[in-house]
């Protein structure tokens, strides 16, 4: 990108350009021949040249909705002229399948990981205190409280004890997918290679108890998973005592555990967007592509979610799908959200959230063309529903919702031990176990909120570095932050509360 043109051209077929910087109506854009005719904030479109009413908007070549009305060339394009109208997809399943590139084992880079056998391989050393039901979240925030830096200073091979804490448990159908749902995304936690051991606390009356949860999960106690009843153990001030006991006996194990080298192919990273501006799909987005695409060479996983916002550019991804079978499932995903989501006022209908629109983001269809950048450009391998098992190497999709800490709970509990997350309005999210990568689209942000963000992919947008050198940046980072080095999120602490199981279903 030229960094003195004040916008962006991102195909030849387009007819709108994005503005790179803020622009004064009557600026004058020698190599598009236009001027500007209102204020245009960076980020946003212009005409490039004249669009009749009904007539297609053009980004990346790709439709982004018709013109409301006439659009003159040098106008803000945006939601106010812009319909978001159905048009005729062709899913062409598989047609565009390409095959990664897999480097042999020999050549593959390597990060220093906890090796946990069975190919299970950890990015972080943590002890995980669950609840089976909300009823049981004090006595884990309690047991947690309690090993603090001081305490922790006995087990310096272990990165924390932390609380896992959701408003499931009771009060909801004993049966069916909200109860499979829940009982897949904790046993995902528990299981995670990032979790050396874990202790459950259960009230004991809930209907997601603790037999029927280590039943239909294939769980057992042992040494490094125990288990706390609260009403048979004497209420909170004895299950919290127990509790620390527990934790310190699994500690005394978990501190034995030591990074080694380890293949990046056991690198499967969360792919999430949120505060998503107009410039995230310019540089942020296809600049994690670039990413995942190394990463899938080096025989790692990558993982594309936020279905929701995956919605009207859903005909390219089922192109890339390596079988038919695959393409299929995920348009029954697709479908199933437009049944969810019917008459209700979420961005799937249409509109997106104000920040989104401050940003640039006219509609769901622009917001989901920018989204889909973050998978690269290999095949597609599996589609997966929430917070299953991810088996497949490559790139896959797993079906969430788009609200972030929803989704990246569901790709962990799938077996992520990274996330990476870009945001464009500058979004202050953290996660555990598995560590958040922050990647900002533009300067400006990334500078104001430099304690939050990890990389800056600004740099494209200003033209001081392409994709493909900030794909690299952010490759080398995963390394680094999979080999201990703490991000900007950890370093401060966020990700707790971030664990957030989908609530689907019925609370009575």
């Amino acid at each position: 990108m030229r960094a003195h043109d004040p916008i962006i051209r991102l195909d030849p077929n387009d007819n709108v350009v994005v503005a790179r910087v803020d622009l004064p109506a009557g600026t004058n854009i020698v190599s598009e021949g236009l001027t500007t005719l209102v204020d245009v904030s960076f980020g946003h479109k212009i005409a490039a040249t004249d669009i009749a009413k009904g007539q297609s908007v053009l980004k990346y070549n790709t439709l982004i909705g018709f013109a409301a009305c006439d659009i003159v060339k040098g106008d803000w394009v945006h939601s106010h002229n812009i319909a978001l109208d159905e048009f005729q997809k062709d899913y062409r399943f598989s047609q565009d399948y390409v095959p990664a590139d897999i480097l042999p084992p020999e050549d593959r880079a390597q990060f220093m990981g906890y090796d946990r056998g069975n190919c299970r391989v950890g990015t972080r050393n943590y002890i995980g205190v669950f609840i089976t039901v909300n009823c049981s979240a004090t006595v884990a925030r309690k047991i947690a409280a309690h090993f603090t830096p001081q305490v922790m200073a006995e087990y310096p091979n272990v990165d924390g004890v932390i609380p896992f804490i959701h408003q499931q448990g009771c009060g909801m159908e004993a049966t069916g997918e909200p109860m499979e749902l829940l009982h897949r995304t904790l046993a995902g936690y528990i299981r995670h290679p990032n979790i050396a051991g874990a202790l459950i606390c259960s009230l004991g009356c809930e209907r997601n108890n603790l037999p029927r949860f280590f039943h239909d999960t294939a769980l057992d106690v042992g040494t490094m998973l125990r288990s706390i009843h609260m009403q048979d153990i004497g209420g909170t001030a004895s299950a919290v005592r127990a509790g620390i006991d527990h934790v310190h006996a699994m500690l005394r194990v978990a501190n034995t555990c030591t990074r080694t080298p380890q293949s990046a192919e056991h690198i499967t990273i969360g792919l999430q967007c949120g505060g998503s501006d107009g410039f995230s799909g310019l540089s942020a987005n296809p600049a994690l592509g670039k990413a995942v695409d190394i990463l899938v060479r080096h025989g790692g996983t990558a993982v594309l979610s936020e279905t929701p916002e995956l919605y009207g550019i859903e005909h390219t991804l089922t192109a890339r799908a390596r079988t038919d079978a695959i393409g299929q499932d995920f348009i029954e995903r697709i479908n199933w959200w437009l049944d969810y989501t019917d008459g209700r006022d979420v961005q799937m209908q249409g509109v997106v959230g104000p920040g989104n629109q401050q940003g640039g983001l006219a509609n769901i269809i622009e917001k989901s063309l920018g989204g889909a950048k973050k998978g690269g450009s290999t095949g597609i391998e599996a589609v997966y529903k929430y917070a299953e098992p991810i088996l497949a190497r490559g790139l896959v999709i797993m079906d969430t919702p788009g609200y972030d800490p929803v989704a990246a709970t569901g790709q962990i509990a799938g077996g992520a031990n990274l996330i990476c997350f870009t945001t464009g309005r500058g979004s202050c999210f953290g996660s555990y176990p598995a560590p958040t990568v922050k990647i900002a689209s533009n300067t400006p942000m990334y500078t104001r909120m430099i304690d939050d963000m990890d990389v800056n992919c600004g740099t494209i947008i200003d033209g001081l570095e392409t994709l493909d050198t900030a794909g690299q940046q952010i490759f080398d980072r995963i390394l680094a932050i999979a080999s201990g080095e703490m991000s900007k999120s950890e370093s401060q602490g966020i990700g707790a509360d971030e664990f957030a199981p989908w609530p689907i279903g019925v609370t009575g």
